[in-house]
């Protein structure tokens, strides 16, 4: 089968006295094959059945693994056993580059075999004459170094719109999208950036403007494609959404790329669009799914033949990496462009009764916020039918952490009343002393308050204890005759504590006389916890206020060794 149009078929009428030719066993062949690839070609299709699988060997040989893959005219194409070649070997290899992808095909081929002495053309010819007593079915390996054209794939041609972009020996970039769509569906358009491993850095940002489509997911009509800093990939991809309007059976719908807002950038060249490549959908109510189907019973058989008769198998995409003055195989990306004939019993299992694609499609946006503690938590949703879009608003209560519930500073009583800092304190027969009030910083709530005498010189600015300062809590007098005796006044404390503000005021009663011009106070306060026993938290102040002396004396203790 030489051409790819089939014309009637025709086979042998026998009967007793026939003359048998060359003829009539030729066609007695050709009738059987034309039927059998007929059948091949539009009932089961054309790709990979089994195996071929392309593997890299070494870092310029690959193996192609036995097989059995149908071409674009219904012909059987088999490879009985691996084989092992070097890319330099396989017919079409001419890259001086070596810095191109290359795309590995199988086709269908027809060698002679068994050569024998032909007697009839011995006796009309004087020197020997040979001819072959078998033909070998067999395949063709070969190289293209360019990628095909994605439109050119006859499952394309029926479901999608390609708008190519840019195109050079090295990159190449296009768009594609769905061919029909439903009204108020959701559209995906995929951007196809493929590269070779060497290309630098490709950026690409554009805008898009389109009739009969809204975008999803955000107001702008900017796309944005920057590829990552650690990517080794020869093909990335980058998928924004649109929605379809509302139309009237069979409008059609555009999007078209605005070159003139376009920025490619290949390393540090920018690279200018010649043209604003853009899609034609048409806008159907009917499923997708039954329009592509009716489009491929309402071809011809002419274009269902013609248009791709001559297409051979992809079965690898291989990526080379440029060595010095030679290459090297760096990947090996198997059946590229998905050319696979699956078993029909194998697909009803796997995929059902085969249900239509759902095209509702919905987007979602978060935001959360913070929630005073003690507050409920709130969730808000919100929809917005242009965009598909659901906007989910969440408060989350502030937690109530141990830091926030413990706070402490220091106060400077001056033993004659004065005003210092917006503090007033208040003298009574010069031995009571009440200090303004003093904002705890814990909120509102139940407080604890613990005062302690600071013994430390009061001309030092900062507020931090150091290794050799003291505080006494309680009654100073017990250490009385003994080394911890303090040379500060024997001093009562007392609070009063505004649970509704979460402040407080410390009052101090001098037990004895004083030269003293000023006392240091350091004060500890501690929130009450919702439903903690008032007990327990005057314990834990307690222990939390006996911890912090015995990190202090310790470390007291250290700096004298």
């Amino acid at each position: 089968m030489k051409k790819s149009r089939y014309y009637p078929f025709e086979r042998n009428r026998y009967f007793y006295g026939k003359l048998l030719t060359v003829r009539d066993f030729e066609s007695e062949q050709k009738y059987l094959g034309d039927k059998r690839r007929l059948m091949n070609r539009l009932l089961v299709g054309s790709g990979v059945v089994s195996g071929m699988h392309v593997v890299a060997v070494d870092d310029k040989s690959i193996t192609v693994e036995m097989g059995v893959a149908l071409d674009y005219a219904g012909r059987e194409i088999v490879i009985p056993s691996p084989t092992t070649l070097k890319l330099s070997m396989i017919d079409g290899f001419t890259n001086n580059e070596y810095k191109k992808n290359v795309y590995l095909y199988v086709a269908y081929d027809e060698k002679g075999k068994e050569p024998v002495h032909a007697i009839a053309n011995s006796a009309v010819r004087s020197e020997d004459v040979s001819e072959y007593n078998r033909v070998l079915e067999s395949y063709r390996l070969f190289i293209k170094e360019e990628a095909p054209d994605p439109a050119s794939f006859e499952h394309v041609q029926l479901t999608e719109s390609i708008a190519p972009i840019y195109q050079d020996g090295q990159v190449r970039i296009y768009q594609r999208m769905p061919k029909y769509v439903n009204p108020e569906s959701i559209v995906d358009v995929t951007l196809v950036v493929e590269k070779t491993l060497q290309t630098p850095k490709i950026s690409f940002a554009f805008d898009y403007a389109c009739e009969g489509f809204t975008p999803v997911g955000t107001d702008k009509t900017s796309i944005q494609f920057t590829e990552p800093g650690d990517g080794q990939e020869t093909e990335y991809t980058y998928t924004y959404s649109v929605k379809a309007a509302n139309w009237a059976e069979g409008r059609k719908a555009s999007l078209s790329l605005l070159a003139s807002n376009a920025l490619l950038t290949i390393g540090d060249s920018r690279i200018p669009l010649d043209s604003s490549p853009s899609h034609e959908v048409e806008v159907i109510k009917a499923a997708a799914a039954d329009r592509i189907m009716r489009d491929y019973y309402n071809r011809t058989l002419d274009q269902s033949i013609d248009g791709v008769s001559e297409q051979s198998v992809c079965l690898a995409k291989i990526s080379l990496l440029q060595m010095g003055p030679t290459y090297m195989i760096e990947s090996v990306d198997r059946v590229p462009f998905g050319e696979y004939v699956y078993n029909p019993s194998h697909l009803q299992r796997v995929g059902g009764s085969g249900g239509r694609e759902n095209n509702a499609k919905f987007f979602t946006s978060s935001e959360a916020f913070q929630l005073p503690y003690g507050k409920a938590p709130e969730l808000d949703v919100s929809y917005n039918p242009e965009r598909s879009e659901f906007a989910f608003k969440l408060g989350v209560p502030q937690p109530q952490h141990m830091q926030d519930e413990m706070a402490t500073g220091t106060v400077t009583v001056e033993m004659e009343p004065s005003s210092k800092s917006g503090l007033y304190f208040f003298s009574r027969g010069q031995k009571n002393y009440v200090t303004g009030e003093i904002e705890s910083g814990l909120g509102e709530g139940q407080l604890y308050v613990m005062v302690g005498l600071e013994d430390k010189d009061i001309n030092v600015t900062s507020d931090l204890l150091q290794a050799s300062d003291q505080v006494y809590y309680g009654a100073s007098d017990v250490f009385k005759g003994s080394e911890f005796e303090s040379q500060l006044p024997s001093v009562t404390f007392g609070t009063i504590v505004y649970p509704a503000k979460g402040s407080f005021r410390i009052g101090m009663k001098l037990s004895q006389a004083t030269e003293t011009s000023a006392i240091k106070l350091r004060w500890w306060a501690f929130k009450k916890l919702p439903g903690a026993d008032s007990a327990v938290l005057v314990e834990s102040a307690a222990a939390a206020a006996g911890s912090i002396a015995a990190m202090r004396e310790a470390a007291a203790g250290k700096e004298k060794s």
